[in-house]
């Protein structure tokens, strides 16, 4: 039993890794991406409609990556496939 709450701890541990360091990618993506938005829209602003749609594809993008990741941390913490093959195995 001691093994299983080991699995369950290291898992938790990784599931804070994987969404802190989602989340931080996400943030800085985004925060270059619009920095760089609004430096060309000011050196050029009759781009900004074209660079605008492009921007929020981008935008989205950056999201869905980060949306993966809290996926697949949440089916780590929710339906463990580490924590089952340990109890399988333990039979």
């Amino acid at each position: 039993m001691e093994f299983i709450a080991h699995v369950q701890g290291l898992t938790a541990i990784a599931i804070g890794i994987i969404i802190g360091l989602g989340a931080l990618g996400a943030c800085l993506g985004i925060a270059l991406m619009g920095s760089k938005f609004l430096e060309s829209a000011a050196r050029q602003p009759e781009l900004i409609p074209a660079l605008q749609g492009k921007m929020f594809l981008l935008a989205g993008l950056i999201d869905a990556a980060f949306i993966i990741g809290l996926a697949i941390a949440l089916y780590f913490g929710l339906a463990n496939p580490l924590l089952t093959a340990v109890i399988d195995a333990a039979k």
